[in-house]
């Protein structure tokens, strides 16, 4: 099958996307796709029907469906840490029973949600209050999953923010966790620490620093700290209640994790009410994504134009531009989701791929990127697919119109991609000018923009929980469908552990404990002026 992809990248892999909407008046209709609310238009790649039918083998070429119903069924999708793959189940509001190893892991997780929102519900009702009175702040510590997740999803549901005040501190450098904590009372602040081991060595550093800071105006730091974990024996060590401790299993992934426990900041933030409605949102997108034909399904399709043009025509970056202010920490959450999970180089039986697999994601919030990256986008010599989403309406009416501008500069770019400027198109204008002659020309061509350029626009009605839950989920599912087609595993990330292992054995060498023996010169190198400096 990755034959026939090749021979069609080659065949068709410089035509002009104007032609296609030129030779089908409806082209539009036919390479675009809704679903409760989400319309994806693909229309203005260079896919004709031809290259999406071959697209699609590809899916039955990888036995998609019955691997999809493996995922949601509970098998151990991930074979290399003998795990399922279920954070489905945690959004799985109809409690359809859900099996791992015969067991229904329903009951579980809906319980674990009613004491997410017992808990939330007081602190936020102010039943649960700091030793100095109700809770005005929140402190998330986490890193990764535990962290990219719900500080995205919190910025993005400001609208429906009002709880206590939500700070996400990640980064072992010491300046985020000072900066984070000043200002804040400690004695009205609670304090989630989210590290499902409880052992992470960047999380449980910062912690103990927010312990520290609290200490010294609480006689008992303990009673204002909540636990997201499954290890209750260290959590019992930091005096932290059962009752505020909320664990998940190891067929949660970290990056896949906001839906359960990992996301209790956020429905502090905005309440258990439109945290559920988040969560439906996701639930809708499973629906669809299992119920809907190959060919009418979003995440399917989603998946496939990131596979032309990553592996079929070889553009090795896209970029993820919402037109949404509150999404500006989306495309590093994606950054996140589809990296860590498909950025790998061998096959599920260990063998080397044979193809490329995933890209680089990165991307920023519209208009902002207009003015920084774009340039590159236009006019540079790479091709960079870009993915668009935008929303029909905004949360402020009373700014409607810049709302409306909004949404215009986003179409605006798309089109631009797509039509670009001719050499006599800019020389028109250049000699409107009253520019002559070899200067006419030189400056004309600095003015040209090549076109032709692929992407994508996802348009929804309204950013709200419901919506910001089927993005998310529409994104988790595109990766599972890129990996399943590339033939890896999705869910293990061995290439974080490399790095993490040798960090800890840098750190006596660093204090001058241990020697630079065994290290390359590089290190070593660094190491001594960095001891000296000190």
């Amino acid at each position: 099958m990755w034959q026939d992809i090749s021979r069609l990248a080659e065949a068709y892999g410089d035509r002009a996307i104007l032609d296609l909407f030129a030779a089908d008046s409806a082209r539009f209709e036919h390479f675009s796709v809704s679903a409760d609310g989400l319309l994806f238009d693909f229309s203005k790649t260079n896919i004709c029907a031809e290259t999406r039918e071959a697209l699609l083998a590809l899916c039955t070429a990888a036995d998609l469906p019955a691997k999809r119903e493996a995922m949601f069924g509970g098998a151990k999708i991930n074979e290399t840490e003998g795990r399922a793959v279920l954070h489905t189940a945690l959004r799985n509001l109809s409690a359809q029973p859900v099996e791992v190893d015969g067991a229904d892991v329903m009951p579980g997780v809906l319980a674990t949600l009613e004491r997410m929102q017992q808990f939330s519900d007081a602190v936020r009702a102010g039943d649960f209050e700091g030793q100095g009175g109700r809770i005005t702040d929140v402190v998330n510590i986490g890193i990764g999953g535990s962290d990219l997740g719900p500080a995205m999803a919190e910025i993005a549901l400001q609208p429906f923010a009002d709880g206590p005040r939500c700070h996400f501190v990640s980064n072992v450098d010491g300046a985020h966790i000072h900066d984070a904590l000043r200002g804040l009372d400690p004695t009205r602040t609670l304090v989630i620490v989210a590290s499902k081991t409880f052992t992470t060595i960047e999380t449980m550093t910062n912690a103990r620093t927010a312990w520290d800071w609290m200490a010294e105006k609480v006689s008992d730091p303990g009673a204002q700290f909540a636990a997201l974990s499954s290890n209750q024996e260290k959590t019992a060590e930091w005096g932290i209640d059962t009752s505020r401790v909320f664990g998940f299993e190891d067929w949660v992934g970290g990056r896949y994790s906001m839906w359960g426990p990992i996301g209790l900041a956020v429905m502090i933030a905005i309440g258990a009410e439109a945290f559920r409605e988040f969560l439906k949102g996701g639930e809708a997108m499973d629906s669809h994504f299992r119920s809907a034909p190959l060919q009418d399904n979003l995440p399917v399709l989603l998946a496939l134009v990131g596979i032309w043009h990553n592996q079929g025509l070889g553009y090795a970056t896209r970029a993820v531009l919402p037109y949404e202010q509150r999404l500006a920490r989306l495309p590093a959450y994606l950054q996140q989701m589809e990296m860590e999970s498909n950025g790998k180089r061998v096959a599920m039986d260990g063998s080397d791929l044979q193809i490329h697999s995933g890209p680089v994601v990165w991307g920023e919030p519209g208009t902002n990127g207009q003015h920084a990256f774009y340039q590159l986008i236009h006019q540079g010599t790479r091709v960079v697919p870009c993915e668009f989403m935008v929303g029909i309406e905004g949360h402020e009416p009373e700014l409607a119109h810049q709302h409306d501008l909004l949404i215009a500069n986003c179409l605006a770019q798309s089109e631009a991609l797509l039509r670009g400027r001719s050499l006599d198109e800019a020389t028109e204008i250049m000699a409107a000018k009253g520019l002559e002659g070899a200067e006419l020309e030189r400056q004309a061509r600095h003015r040209v923009f090549p076109g032709n350029r692929p992407s994508t626009t996802l348009v929804y009605p309204k950013l709200t929980p419901f919506v910001l839950g089927q993005i998310v989920a529409l994104y988790e599912h595109r990766v599972f469908v890129e990996g399943v087609i590339l033939g890896i595993n999705s869910y293990d990330q061995w290439g974080v552990e490399l790095g993490k292992e040798l960090a800890v054995k840098l750190s006596p060498i660093l204090s001058g404990e241990e020697g630079t023996e065994g290290k390359d010169g590089s290190t070593a190198g660094l190491v001594a002026v960095i001891r000296a400096a000190r």
